[in-house]
């Protein structure tokens, strides 16, 4: 998928886990791990907000496109 999801780099420079990440923004490990891992179809704008808030980051540090080229598609 051309989408990209950086969500581990952002919890690494913030020196967080999944677990205070998810418990903060709200949602389930298992439902962040599914979008940390790439595998979501959508997201909704108020999750995206809420991990930009915790995170203290642009929606654009979390993710980002490649072309199916690029991404070996």
């Amino acid at each position: 998928m051309p989408i990209v999801v950086d969500i581990d780099v952002m919890l690494a420079r913030r020196k967080m886990s999944v677990g205070d990440l998810a418990e903060r923004v709200g949602i389930t490990p298992a439902n962040l791990a599914v979008l940390k891992n790439g595998r979501a179809k959508a997201v909704r704008f108020a999750t995206l907000a809420a991990l930009c808030e915790v995170l203290k980051c642009q929606p654009g540090d979390l993710l980002r496109w490649e072309s199916e080229d690029a991404a070996g598609g």
